[in-house]
């Protein structure tokens, strides 16, 4: 199946330079470009793609915020990339709902696998990488976010079976579906329909976000 995507970059060079890279994929079809936020929304409806690979910081329109908007309407998935390393972008890319992050220097071969992560449903950031995101970044960088649990994240956290919370703990320390299938000795459809589950339930977008909720609510420590 070929994946369709939407790049988005002020930059005509920088989003020409993507644009290039993913068209070079077999697999993945460039459909659209954008030059701003603004643009993208409006080109995300009128386009309909799988992936949305956006900048985050653009005139009219950040893709933070252009995130949010494409996620509110459509069923599909946004990749955010940027030059710029701060951890606050990592963490609103992530409540809006992104499925990933990329810095613009990470590469044509791990921006293609980003986009086939997304498409698939999985975090752009690999699954190997979350532990490490979550234990190095999110706790230490963000003391705030190992707060005590609220009474939601509690309630949330009781809805789901004991195999859910088993598959959560093995998304919150960084592996892959078919990692978590080997773990638990069953097939990796039965993997993906947990995991659905448990994104429903905990009122999450993403695998990123589920395994960020994990840690936020007390049932995963950093460096347990």
């Amino acid at each position: 199946m070929t994946i369709r995507v939407l790049v988005v970059d002020d930059q005509p060079i920088a989003r020409a330079g993507i644009a290039a890279m993913l068209d070079a994929e077999s697999d993945i079809d460039v459909v659209g470009q954008s030059a701003d936020g603004e643009a993208a929304v409006r080109d995300a409806h009128a386009l309909g793609p799988d992936v949305v690979v956006t900048d985050i910081r653009m005139p009219r329109l950040d893709g933070i915020s252009a995130t949010r908007r494409i996620l509110a309407d459509l069923e599909c998935a946004v990749v955010l990339i940027t030059t710029f390393d701060d951890d606050e972008y990592l963490f609103d890319g992530i409540a809006a709902g992104a499925s990933g992050f990329l810095l613009k220097d990470s590469g044509p071969d791990l921006l293609a696998a980003a986009v086939r992560s997304a498409a698939r449903g999985d975090s752009l950031i690999d699954p190997a990488m979350t532990r490490a995101l979550i234990e190095q970044t999110v706790a230490p960088a963000r003391p705030e976010v190992t707060r005590a649990p609220d009474a939601q994240q509690l309630a949330l956290l009781n809805e789901l079976s004991e195999r859910e919370r088993v598959v959560l703990g093995a998304v919150a320390r960084g592996l892959s579906n078919v990692e978590i299938a080997a773990e638990l000795w069953v097939s990796v459809p039965t993997v993906k329909s947990h995991i659905s589950s448990v994104l429903a339930k905990t009122g999450t977008r993403t695998r990123v976000q589920a395994a960020v909720f994990a840690y936020e609510c007390g049932f995963m420590t950093p460096g347990a």
